[in-house]
């Protein structure tokens, strides 16, 4: 526990100390490690297949939350958010840190590897039994600014 406190103070650290304009240069990318980076590649892959396929990168208890939706609870309630197949992504990560088993990624979405990105993600991950790195919590959200108002449907 005094890990994953660590890691969401740091993550709050990072992100206002790195917070960025409309009009500001996006941060660079960094390399990551092989086991981060293979949770980032792996996302991509699923992701053209949605649902299922997705599904399998999260923990059993992951939570999801996107921009507009209430939060989504589980692989079953995830699954049926990622339902059907979706067009390509491409991640990049900005920061990250691990300690133990517990892990994140900050990072930006595009639609295609060199276009600018669209929109930001945080992921939480937790290691498994087997090593692997799966994930915990997947928070994200458009760069475009919206107006005031009730959330999209």
């Amino acid at each position: 526990m005094r890990a994953l406190s660590f890691l969401i103070a740091l993550t709050l650290s990072a992100l206002t100390a790195h917070a960025q304009t409309p009009d500001s240069t996006p941060l660079p990318s960094i390399t990551l490690p092989p086991a981060l980076a293979r949770v980032l590649t792996d996302y991509e892959t699923q992701w053209r297949f949605g649902g299922d396929s997705l599904v399998k990168l999260f923990t059993e208890d992951a939570i999801l939350t996107v921009g507009g939706k209430p939060p989504a609870r589980g692989r079953a309630a995830i699954g049926a958010h990622f339902a059907g197949p979706k067009g390509p992504l491409a991640l990049r990560a900005i920061a990250y840190a691990a300690e133990g088993n517990i892990a994140y990624i900050i990072g930006g979405y595009a639609m295609q590897r060199g276009e600018p990105d669209i929109g930001k993600f945080v992921l939480t991950l937790r290691k498994g039994p087997d090593g692997r790195w799966l994930i915990f919590t997947d928070m994200d959200t458009g760069n475009a600014m919206r107006r005031p108002g009730p959330p999209d449907r």
